[in-house]
């Protein structure tokens, strides 16, 4: 038996409104496309309101190295993951030595040794802890992150799993690059940082709740010669974003037959779902969710507030996601949490979500 005990997440000093951000497209990209205010319709299509971001907007002015930024993106992840980690421990009353495991995922920079061996020196975490880091899964990390989770619990009840996400998409930013993929990235890409205590069966009662989130069991699907729909390509500039237009097709297409398939796996159909734990991707993707799987807007709230509020932060987006069902309430019965990411990819869970009485 697998639970998510608790969760934080971190709100950066740099909100950004994205109309401040479509201004800033229109002067860099107006050069390279002759229908620039065409295009720039999709920063107003996005359903973005603010974006969560670890730098100033002028910093995207600036000719940045691949070296600055990444030099920035280990300062900024060790700085903000340790405070994130601090308040999940504060709020949830958890004594840190009591933590057997950490997951660290990310898609956005580089280090080694990996992120979490310095949180551990930094919070001075049991030196003896088991450490997975996770690299290149891109939005779908969080939840494979979870998925993996469980799997530890299996093997140990006695676990105590730290889970750290770290998507710090605008220091990928590269400001020479005036594609179409980078164009439409500008309109999406936040930053975001996230943690979340999992637990196992004989662990679960070190941390009090109002409710009950098990992971009952998960699933990955890797679709074939699909390299192509997202990911980076790797340049002297940095990492280049790829991605493709095709994604919601996919969605109503390929992804919406696994999921019902994944459902059907367990019993289950989509009415059957309380509440749906996804990762927004963007206005068209959370469009085609609601077309292809049959389901109200409503259900797709948190969702689509979290993409409001935030923009899209990549594989943490889903912790934040997750975060406002917990804050904010929860129905009882199952759930499903799933992101979409690179090779192409999907990452479910199925959920077991109670309120306790």
């Amino acid at each position: 038996m697998s639970y998510i005990s608790a969760i934080e997440v971190i709100n950066f000093p740099h909100k950004v409104l994205q109309k401040d951000l479509k201004e800033f497209a229109s002067n860099l990209f107006s050069e390279s496309f002759k229908d620039i205010d065409r295009l720039l319709e999709v920063f107003d299509n996005t359903g973005i309101s603010n974006r969560n971001l670890c730098v100033p907007i002028d910093f995207f002015s600036k000719d940045t190295s691949f070296k600055e930024k990444n030099n920035l993106f280990k300062k900024y992840a060790l700085d903000y993951s340790v405070k994130v980690i601090e308040n999940l421990l504060s709020n949830s009353n958890l004594d840190k030595s009591k933590i057997t495991d950490i997951i660290y995922f990310t898609s956005t920079g580089l280090t080694t040794p990996s992120l979490d061996a310095l949180i551990i020196d930094k919070l001075k975490l049991n030196p003896n802890i088991n450490r997975t880091p996770l690299w290149g899964l891109g939005c779908a990390a969080g939840v494979s992150a979870m998925a993996k989770a469980k799997t530890f619990t299996d093997t140990n009840p006695d676990a105590v799993i730290l889970l750290i996400g770290v998507e710090l998409c605008s220091l990928t930013f590269i400001r020479n690059d005036l594609s179409k993929s980078n164009f439409i990235a500008t309109s999406l890409f936040s930053d975001g940082i996230a943690a979340a205590i999992v637990t196992g069966k004989n662990s679960k009662s070190l941390i009090e709740n109002k409710f009950t989130v098990e992971i009952k069991n998960s699933r990955s699907k890797i679709y074939p010669n699909s390299e192509d729909v997202m990911g980076w390509e790797f340049v002297n500039a940095g990492f280049k974003v790829v991605f493709s237009k095709d994604i919601p097709n996919l969605v109503n297409t390929i992804i919406k037959e696994d999921i019902l398939k994944y459902l059907t796996d367990n019993n289950l159909s989509v009415e059957d779902i309380k509440n749906f734990v996804i990762h927004p991707g963007g206005t068209k993707v959370i469009n085609a969710y609601v077309d292809s799987l049959g389901i109200s807007r409503a259900n797709l709230k948190n969702t689509s507030d979290t993409l409001h509020e935030y923009g899209n932060m990549s594989s943490v987006t889903v912790l934040y996601v997750l975060n406002k069902f917990m804050n904010d309430g929860i129905k009882d019965g199952p759930g499903l949490m799933m992101s979409l990411g690179p090779g192409f990819s999907c990452e479910m869970l199925l959920l077991d979500m109670k309120n306790v009485s």
